[in-house]
């Protein structure tokens, strides 16, 4: 009974993962820049999609991070995947993301072959919010940062050495009003993410200000109901901040475009 009270316990402190995923298993979360795989069914079906993705080649803009991102250029949700390749068409983009995932997640994913063999030329990284626990004392903001912020340097070091052409674009973590305690945190790792980037091979990309007021809440219709989702409208605040970019490194966008097909939940519709 004490085993399973302290198990509960580590596990509403770590916080709920964004997307309405299965979180990782186990009574404790791994540090935030240490590989830990999702043992969920649907996460394993997901993962072997992504690993097939990545072998069909032909991406120029590679997409990572956690359900923020993932719904972007998702099967099951059609009115953003319309809008992804709208944004994004004749550059080859293809999205990696998956819901519910931490920073640690992602790292294994990547490590397992997600990124084998792409060759990007642009990566786009969004990631970090489902490490930020629900409960954020005080004492407690600027150690979670920089596990946060240590994570996604790890992340980003695997990157560079899969994929040393690309350039990579580090996104700070987007406000979230369902958790205010949270905004301190995502400050501070936003702060060590810029210092990261070298504006050149390394770019930060900081769109919050125009996702929220100075205070972080959050602008009218630029996230889902649940205040932490990216609603359509913010959606397109991202992609005017990325278009730019990617118009520097890639040109135009072609006529065609030649990036994998999208993938989905692999729950929906079963």
């Amino acid at each position: 009974m004490r085993l399973l009270l302290l198990t509960l316990l580590l596990a509403v402190s770590a916080g709920g993962p964004v997307g309405g995923a299965v979180a990782a298993q186990g009574p404790a979360r791994a540090p935030a820049d240490r590989p830990a795989p999702r043992t969920d069914p649907n996460s394993r079906i997901a993962h072997q999609q992504l690993l097939g993705k990545a072998k069909l080649g032909r991406i120029d803009v590679y997409f990572a991070g956690d359900s923020i991102t993932r719904r972007w250029g998702a099967t099951d949700y059609p009115e953003f995947l319309e809008h992804w390749k709208k944004s994004f068409f004749g550059w080859n983009a293809a999205n990696f993301a998956w819901g519910g995932d931490s920073t640690q997640n992602i790292l294994w994913r990547l490590l397992d072959g997600e990124l084998d063999g792409v060759h990007p030329r642009v990566i786009v990284l969004q990631a970090g919010t489902n490490n930020i626990g629900h409960r954020v004392g005080a004492g407690e903001v600027r150690a979670q940062a920089e596990e946060i912020a240590r994570g996604l340097a790890a992340i980003l070091k695997v990157m560079r050495e899969k994929a040393p052409g690309a350039t990579i674009v580090l996104v700070g973590i987007f406000p979230r009003n369902d958790n205010m305690a949270a905004l301190p945190v995502i400050d501070g790792v936003n702060r060590k993410l810029a210092e990261m980037a070298d504006g050149s091979r390394v770019r930060f990309l900081d769109i919050n200000r125009k996702l929220a007021d100075e205070n972080g809440v959050l602008y009218e219709g630029m996230t889902a109901p649940d205040r932490l989702h990216l609603a359509l409208k913010g959606y397109q605040v991202w992609a005017d901040a990325l278009r730019p970019i990617l118009q520097e490194i890639l040109g135009p966008p072609a006529a065609e475009d030649f990036a994998p097909p999208p993938t989905g939940d692999p729950s929906v519709g079963r």
